[in-house]
Order: structure tokens, then C-alpha cells, then sequence
């Protein structure tokens, strides 16, 4: 039973909850009992009143009585949810049959409790409920994201690990924290640092990147702040850093670990001042750049080896994301060589390029240790020495054509075929099953796929090799 004595939650609010009921004490009871439970609730007696709070206010659920004089709450329910889809209801009644249950849920209803209402089966259900609005706004947030962002910028990949990565960077994305990035030389850091400055608020902003290892430590300084006319020889202008430059948008410093320890010091003050001094210069400037990291080293190791600074480590490390080596997301392989095939024909003006099952097997079977860079130089060279309207085994770099690794191959007859993106790899995940006995499980793991994603792609093969079966061999009446 609710306790209509229970005091009010001064913690923050775990979401907004609106109850209607035509009972007033009805409505003081659930205030009462939500608040506790540290919601914002708000209460109202009239239907057409919450029809109209709905269409103008916030809110992450809805409780509704079900027998109200001016609108009973399935049709309240059925109101509500044809203009906020996203909002779930609660259903509440005296009279708790299974008829009327199923009527509830017919009209779209998420849960359906009986009175006297148990307060912990109403915990539960508002939880549950606040976190599906919840979890539903972050999914068109995402969706919305990812329609705004360049398509240029967008990852490559459907493996659980890319999947992973690409989710973390949406969610850390719409923040301020600075990001630090982790990864094999040639995984793409820069990719993701573009994908973290896309998601963010600051995306109209500049994004402006700059490889510490690339710039002499004597020059660094300079770079990265700025001087005043005069500073040193050279110096016969000023000239504002990229801190200044990137003000608005995002700068990324590709090779953090590489920066000199006196510069890293500079660096951590310019941080936690948010002020920067030119060389040269007895002023400092604000500056408002978010600032995102990269590195193929082991931060932590340098930390404790005294090569790089621990304060400045926690300060650049508030979120990590660390990118996958190509080799351990080997399910994206053909998908990224198809991207950059038909980049490279493009720019070469050959026109569409495909790939053969030969081809896409070798590429496969090869441990990619120069990563998805690696990758993309492979295939912009066998573009430029194709000869054929589709790349050959001839075509690819004698390493990778002498490579004998302990993968899954094609077999002999299918080595000159022109296939498809999705036959080369229905053809290979059909191929590794077959070759471990139809073992799912480690056919999955060896894919680099979750296994319910390898379940929906053999679904998928089996239902459109029934339709082509269909069309090959009409039935006869």
C-alpha cells in the first residue's frame, strides 16, 4: 500500500513523472510515493489537461487512473501515445481483470498495476519505465548525430568492437570531457578524434590536429601557443598558437606521449588555466578549444618509467577510447577494402572496381599489422597497377600474396569468381562454419561477430536462398 506521509527526496531527480487521477487523494498519494523514490512529479485531475502538459512538457512516464468521469484512461492512453509514441503509460485500475489488462496494452500501455497499488511493484515499474524513455531519447539523439555527421568522417564497421567504439564516442561526445585515444599506429585515432569533435556541440567549430612527434620540441611551444613579434629570430610578426585557433572546436594533439616533459608541464598549466602565453608575450589569453589526445603508447608504463607526467595524465585521460587493431575486427576487412576500392577507382578515374573472391580471401587470411592504414595503401596500389576492371590476385603486394597464415581459404574454384560484397561474405562465414564442424559458437568468435549476429546473417542467407530456389523452380498446380 502507498504511504501518504512519506516525506519528499531532496536529491536530484531520477526523471519527471506526470499522474492523472480524478481522485485527489489518489493523486497526493502517488506525489507522495514518487518523490520519495527521488522523481518530479506532477499531478493533475482533468485528462484533457494532461493531453495538453504532454504536447508541451518534459516528461519520462505517465501513470493514468483507468476509470476517470471526462475520459477513461485507455482512451487517455491511446490520446497520448499518437502524439508522444516515446512516452510510456502506466495504467492503473481497481478492477484488475486480465480483459482489461490486455486492453491497456492493446492500445500501447507499458505496464498495467492493480489498486491498492503495491509500492514496490510501482518502484519497479516507474524505473523501468523512466529508463525506456530514457534509452529511447539517447537512441534519436544518436540517430540524429549520425545523420549530421560527415560521411566522410563516419567508421567503417559493423564489429562488436567497432560497435563499441562508435557508441562510446556518441555518448562522450555530447560533453566536454577530454578524451584520450589508444591505439596501434595506423588504427585510425585521428578518425576517431574527428568522429568525437562531430558528435559534439562543437562540430561547426574548427577542428584543428597537430602530431607532437612531428614538430621539434624547440618549435612546440610555439606551435601550440603562439608568439609575440620578436620572441626569437624569426619572429617578425606574431603569431597566435592552435589553442587560439581552435577556439570554438575541438584541437587534437596526435602523439601526446611523445611531447617533452618541460613541454608537458606548460601544457598542463595551459589546461587547468584555460589560458595560454605566447612566446614572447607578459599576457595570457583565454582560450575554449576541447581538447582530445591520441597515443600509441603505454601512458601508464611512461607514468611509472617518469617519462610522462601523472597529473597531466589524469587530466587528458578523463575518457579512453581505444581503438581495435584491424586484426582483431577482422569481419570489417572487406567492408573497409570495398570503401577504399571504389575511393581509389574514383580518384583514378577507372571507374567501379570489385573484388574477387581470391582476392577477398587473401585479404582476409593476412594479419594486417600496419592496421587499416596498411590496408587502405594495399588497395590504392593494386588500383594504380590494375589492368582489369577488377582487382586480381596479381594485383596485391607480394607480401601479402606470399602470407601463409592459419585462416579459412576459399577453395580452388571459386578463386576467379567476381562476386559481391555480401556473397565474398556469406561464401567465408559459410566456409568457417563448415570447417569447424558447425560450431557456431567458435565460428563467431573467429568472425569477430557476437553470436546472435551470426544467427540473423544465416537467417538471412537461408530465407534468400528459398526465394531464389522459388524463382528457379516454380511450383506447378
Amino acid at each position: 500500500m502507498l504511504n501518504a506521509a512519506t516525506p519528499r527526496d531532496s536529491h536530484g531527480s531520477k526523471g519527471s513523472i506526470l499522474c492523472i487521477d480524478d481522485d485527489n487523494d489518489q493523486c497526493s498519494l502517488l506525489d507522495a510515493a514518487l518523490t520519495r523514490l527521488g522523481y518530479t512529479v506532477t499531478t493533475t485531475t482533468s485528462p484533457r489537461d494532461a493531453i495538453e502538459r504532454v504536447a508541451n512538457e518534459p516528461c519520462n512516464a505517465i501513470i493514468t487512473d483507468l476509470s476517470m468521469s471526462e475520459m477513461d484512461g485507455l482512451t487517455l492512453c491511446e490520446r497520448i501515445l499518437g502524439t508522444r509514441p516515446d512516452v510510456p503509460v502506466i495504467v492503473l485500475t481497481g478492477q484488475g481483470t486480465m480483459e482489461l489488462a490486455v486492453g491497456a496494452l492493446r492500445v500501447g500501455a507499458y505496464d498495467f498495476l492493480s489498486k491498492p497499488i503495491d509500492a514496490n511493484l510501482l518502484d519497479i515499474s516507474v524505473a523501468r519505465a523512466v529508463e525506456h524513455s530514457k534509452l529511447r531519447a539517447e537512441v534519436q539523439r544518436l540517430k540524429l548525430v549520425l545523420h549530421e555527421a560527415p560521411k566522410s568522417r563516419l567508421l567503417i564497421g559493423d564489429s562488436p568492437v567497432m560497435r563499441r567504439v562508435s557508441e562510446l564516442i556518441m555518448r562522450v561526445g555530447a560533453s566536454e570531457a577530454s578524451v584520450l585515444i589508444h591505439g596501434e599506429t595506423g588504427t585510425g585515432k585521428e578518425l576517431v578524434a574527428k568522429a568525437v569533435h562531430d558528435a559534439s556541440p562543437r562540430r561547426d567549430g574548427p577542428f584543428v590536429a597537430l602530431n607532437c612527434a612531428a614538430v621539434p620540441p624547440s618549435l612546440l611551444e610555439s606551435e601550440l601557443f603562439g608568439h609575440a613579434r620578436g620572441a626569437f629570430t624569426d619572429a617578425k610578426s606574431a603569431r597566435q598558437g592552435l589553442f587560439l585557433e581552435s577556439s570554438g572546436g575541438t584541437l587534437f594533439l596526435d602523439e601526446i606521449g611523445e611531447m617533452p616533459l618541460e613541454m608537458q608541464a606548460k601544457l598542463l598549466r595551459a589546461l587547468q588555466e584555460r589560458k595560454v602565453r605566447p612566446v614572447g608575450s607578459n599576457t595570457e589569453v583565454s582560450f575554449d578549444a576541447r581538447i582530445v589526445t591520441a597515443t600509441h603508447r603505454d601512458l601508464e608504463a611512461d607514468v611509472q618509467k617518469e617519462r610522462f607526467r601523472q597529473d597531466l595524465y589524469y587530466r587528458i585521460n578523463v575518457v579512453r577510447i581505444d581503438v581495435p587493431a584491424l586484426r582483431d575486427r577482422s569481419s570489417d576487412v572487406i567492408k573497409l577494402a570495398t570503401h577504399f576500392l571504389r575511393a581509389a577507382a574514383e580518384r583514378s578515374g577507372k571507374g567501379q572496381f570489385q573484388l574477387t573472391s581470391q582476392v577477398a580471401d587473401r585479404l582476409m587470411a593476412y594479419n594486417w599489422p600496419g592496421n587499416v592504414r596498411e590496408l587502405e595503401n594495399c588497395i590504392e596500389r593494386a588500383v594504380a597497377l590494375a589492368r582489369l576492371d577488377h582487382l586480381t590476385f596479381e594485383d596485391l603486394p607480394d607480401k601479402i600474396r606470399e602470407h601463409r597464415a592459419e585462416r579459412f581459404t576459399m577453395t580452388a574454384n571459386e578463386g576467379d569468381e567476381i562476386l559481391s560484397l555480401d556473397e565474398v561474405e556469406q561464401r567465408y562465414m559459410l566456409r568457417v562454419i563448415k570447417l569447424l564442424n558447425g560450431n557456431k559458437a567458435r565460428a563467431a568468435q573467429m568472425l569477430g561477430l557476437d553470436r546472435r549476429t551470426l544467427y540473423r546473417k544465416l537467417e538471412s542467407y537461408a530465407s534468400q536462398s528459398k526465394s531464389h530456389a522459388a524463382k528457379t523452380n516454380p511450383a506447378t498446380i
